[in-house]
């Protein structure tokens, strides 16, 4: 059952200053670097905290764990995303094509992030569900936008459900990031029609 968007919609955490968002700017862009230099298994808090020069206590008030830090990029990286631009006069097929590529594309140049975004998205913290759940509502809105306002509710889930498969498949070794805008395009015609 999906939850209503105002609810999707309130912060995880109290408002934060300007101080604030800056720290914590600053430890999802220390997360992205180590992710770099090792692996998801050698993520720590802690690490992120060093590197990002704040102490780790101040880390584990915006962050509960590894998985809430990483489920967070993935979170921001989504937000910043542009929406794909929506034509009329094309195809619904062309047009929902276009908007599952941009998402399936989104960490595509940064395979230890895709990797350890579909890790941390599968954790049950608290903090981790609540941004999985704004991800899920994000990449919903931006289908819909693409079908249009009378989309099919089962056309929509099923491709929910191919583009939250084909990240995993991607982010766990199984397919190619670069492969899913070809797959997803076989998808969305068996879906909804091939363009005409």
């Amino acid at each position: 059952m999906s939850r209503p968007l105002s609810i999707l919609s309130e912060p995880t955490k109290r408002q934060l200053s300007t101080r604030q968002i800056a720290t914590v700017a600053a430890l999802t862009q220390a997360t992205v670097e180590e992710l770099r230099e090792t692996t998801y298994d050698g993520l720590t808090v802690r690490n992120v905290a060093r590197r990002a020069g704040v102490a780790p206590a101040t880390a584990y008030t915006y962050f509960g764990s590894r998985e809430h830090l990483v489920t967070e990029v993935f979170w921001r990286r989504l937000q910043a995303l542009p929406d794909t631009r929506i034509d009329r006069r094309r195809s619904q097929a062309t047009q929902v094509t276009a908007v599952l590529s941009d998402l399936a594309l989104l960490v595509v140049d940064e395979p230890e992030l895709a990797s350890a975004c579909t890790k941390a998205m599968l954790a049950t913290d608290a903090e981790v569900n609540v941004l999985r759940d704004r991800i899920g509502a994000e990449m919903r809105r931006r289908i819909v936008a693409a079908l249009g306002d009378d989309a099919d509710p089962a056309v929509l889930r099923t491709l929910e459900l191919a583009m939250i498969g084909a990240l995993v498949e991607a982010g766990t070794g199984h397919l190619e990031y670069t492969d899913l805008p070809r797959l997803l395009a076989d998808v969305v015609t068996l879906v909804t029609g091939p363009p005409p």
